[in-house]
């Protein structure tokens, strides 16, 4: 196993569902345009309340980007 070396960005995604859709919004979007995405981890979850309910889920994430060898 080599040795590897990571870049780290922040993300947020938000979803009107859930905090793990809004997970897997930022992950799919940020994959359409960076590659070597190896690891998350959320650093911020919070939401946007109307009418006393969950109207949207924002989730912020630190992601690991593997730098090419």
């Amino acid at each position: 196993m080599s040795d590897h070396v990571y870049k780290q960005i922040e993300l947020t995604g938000s979803s009107t569902q859930s905090s793990d859709d809004a997970v897997s919004v930022a992950l799919a979007r940020a994959n359409k345009t960076l590659h070597n995405i190896d690891w998350f981890q959320v650093i911020e979850t919070r939401g946007h309340v109307e009418g006393g309910k969950v109207a949207h889920w924002q989730v912020t994430l630190k992601v690991g980007i593997r730098l090419d060898d």
